[in-house]
């Protein structure tokens, strides 16, 4: 980024800065998709608490490395500038220097690891060594999704592919990956609740995208809302809604056994909230609340939705 056109705010202190950059209101969304999983297997009655433990630290210190290196990456490639009209990032702000970022980020990167070396040995044990190799793939796979995003070389988030890469790992290896290291066996009909967690995540990105279209324009940033314009972008929107309220439904009919499995309609106004404020509200400080009230949404319709399975 170029530090000529680099706006510096008020320095709100080292550990609040860095407390800011892992933008906590992000994580109640990594805990989402981690306790769909759960409930699935509490409801298939293999629920173990010590997984479920290390699968929130792990998908924690990867959401955290996400955020980071979003941080870093906006701000080197230009995402993060005067022209964004978003809340300020740490480096953009000057809060946080672009090296001590990219260590923040080998940090978690290594925490990441580690806990998730600790998960496959607690589920794993020394017998499951090939599919322990098979979920070190796919974790090593989540850090690289994590890191490029926006802080590689060539970043996919830059050519609109931060929508699948989302969909892919905080719905369906988010949950089925956190169901099957508990039960050890493959539920086809978890890829609903998986679903669930992949359309809502989603959402809660494209609210973000809606939100810095015209900052992500000039820099270049091809998300899907950039792509599909303002008014298509919301109408994705709503099919993003749809789409995770239909999964929900159609779980629920194809594995029916009592009403209390529909709990999850309590969190339909919610819904109903975030999908007519992203579709009324124009400028980006009416938006930005929407981003934190559809994490807050996905995580009580998870919550909802997964005690209606269990009870």
């Amino acid at each position: 980024m170029d530090t000529s056109t680099q706006q510096t705010t008020p320095n709100p202190g080292l550990l609040k800065a860095w407390i800011s950059a892992f933008r906590p209101r992000t994580l109640p969304l990594a805990l989402s998709c981690i306790g769909m999983g759960g409930f699935m297997a509490a409801a298939n009655h293999v629920f173990d608490g010590s997984i479920i433990a290390l699968c929130v630290l792990t998908t924690l210190f990867l959401q955290i490395l996400s955020n980071l290196a979003n941080d870093y990456g906006d701000s080197k490639h230009g995402a993060d500038s005067v022209h964004r009209e978003g809340p300020k990032r740490a480096v953009q702000a000057g809060h946080i220097t672009a090296a001590h970022m990219k260590k923040g980020m080998m940090v978690f990167s290594l925490l990441s690891l580690l806990s998730g070396l600790l998960l496959l040995w607690v589920a794993f044990g020394t017998e499951g060594l090939l599919l322990a190799l098979l979920f070190l793939v796919l974790g090593l796979a989540a850090i690289w999704a994590a890191v490029n995003y926006t802080a590689g070389d060539k970043p996919y988030g830059y050519a609109g592919l931060g929508d699948i890469s989302v969909f892919v790992f905080f719905g369906l290896v988010g949950v089925l990956g956190t169901y099957f290291l508990q039960a050890l066996e493959f539920n086809p009909l978890v890829l609903l609740p998986a679903f669930v967690c992949g359309f809502f995540s989603t959402a809660v990105l494209n609210v973000n995208n809606i939100r810095d279209i015209h900052s992500d324009k000039l820099a270049g940033k091809y998300s899907i809302p950039v792509r599909l314009g303002p008014k298509r972008a919301r109408i994705y929107h709503i099919i993003l809604l749809a789409g995770g309220v239909a999964s929900a439904v159609l779980y629920v009919a194809l594995n029916y056994y009592a009403a209390w499995q529909f709990l999850f309609v309590l969190a339909l106004p919610l819904v109903v909230i975030n999908g007519r404020n992203v579709w009324r509200k124009q400028t980006s400080v009416e938006l930005d609340p929407y981003l934190k009230q559809m994490a807050m949404t996905t995580l009580a319709f998870v919550l909802l939705f997964g005690l209606g399975q269990v009870l």
